[in-house]
């Protein structure tokens, strides 16, 4: 996936390398075996292309690739950053932290997972797209109606194969009580989504994308509500819009997006909604705020307090300032 995010990137790479690596954690052990001789081979590409480039800083942000290059790292004196985009660090962050010289985190609510003084709060990078994306605009490019409500429904670049078929059934009296819905199904549900939508794809009011790339900052600005999965990037674009959301965790993520869905929804800014839950409770739930005006507000404005705009900037900063100590 990486490769083709490269690829596809406006952003001009000095280089692009890639080193061996495998999971250690919850495999069988033939597997872990197979991770433990991939991870040496990476460890000695890593020492390779780090006395290569001879970096004066690593950022490293979690999964089994970035191993063989904290250990190399380690091995050559280069201090390494690692960024955790979730409020809970998964097993590799675990196991990478002792190496780490800081810790970049999303929220104040990860330092307790590490040393005391070893984190610090930079907020999440947002992309430029999110930064320059205004509400006119917005509702100029998808030809929306400024008096009617916008619902944003989407589950990431694959999409989200239950939020798609509990939506496709409260999709009609959706549209019924005068909503205008934005649905982005992921590029792997897209055909099946369609199928299901039927005649509902030509209403005037219903907009349906396989994948937004650029223009999901647009699609962000031009929402009075959102329906999605509670990935990291939801801690810092739901609240740099002040967008009041439904959280619906993936439910097969070990306990990360229950983590990052509960910490917006405790602090008044979403509801959480369990997958197995959906298809029973979406319509009411959606339809019930987006008639409520005052609800919707408060949320709003209890998402927007959360906001940390300069993600991306305190990070750089951080960087630059461990690669110079």
């Amino acid at each position: 996936m990486e490769r083709r995010l490269v690829q596809e990137s406006a952003i001009g790479f000095a280089g692009y390398h890639e080193v061996f690596a495998g999971p250690m954690h919850g495999v069988n052990p033939l597997r872990a075996a197979a991770s433990l001789v991939k991870l040496g081979i990476g460890t000695l590409q890593s020492l390779r292309r780090l006395v290569q480039i001879r970096p004066r800083v690593i950022l490293l942000t979690g999964g089994w690739a970035n191993l063989p290059l904290a250990l190399a790292a380690r091995a050559l004196g280069v201090p390494t950053v690692i960024y955790l985009p979730d409020i809970e660090p998964g097993m590799t962050i675990k196991a990478l932290q002792p190496f780490a010289s800081r810790i970049a985190i999303t929220v104040e609510a990860s330092a307790r997972f590490f040393p005391p003084g070893k984190s610090v709060v930079t907020g999440y990078p947002l992309q430029e797209n999110r930064l320059t994306a205004t509400r006119d605009d917005a509702r100029r490019h998808f030809k929306l109606d400024p008096a009617r409500k916008t619902l944003l429904v989407f589950g990431g670049s694959r999409g989200a194969r239950n939020i798609n078929v509990a939506l496709g059934a409260s999709l009609k009296p959706l549209l019924a009580d005068g909503a205008q819905v934005l649905h982005v199904t992921g590029e792997l549900d897209w055909r099946r989504a369609m199928r299901e939508a039927g005649d509902l794809r030509q209403h005037p009011r219903y907009h349906a994308f396989p994948y937004l790339r650029s223009d999901m900052g647009l699609a962000l600005a031009a929402a009075d509500l959102v329906l999605c999965r509670a990935g990291a990037s939801t801690l810092a674009e739901l609240p740099y819009f002040g967008l009041p959301a439904i959280l619906v965790p993936y439910p097969y993520a070990w306990r990360y997006q229950k983590v990052n869905a509960d910490y917006l929804s405790e602090r008044g800014a979403a509801i959480r909604l369990n997958d197995e839950d959906m298809s029973a409770r979406l319509y009411e739930t959606v339809s019930k705020l987006l008639h409520d005006d005052s609800r919707l507000r408060e949320m709003s404005r209890r998402s927007r307090a959360l906001a940390k705009p300069d993600g991306a900037a305190a990070l750089a900063r951080l960087l630059i300032e461990t690669g110079a100590s």
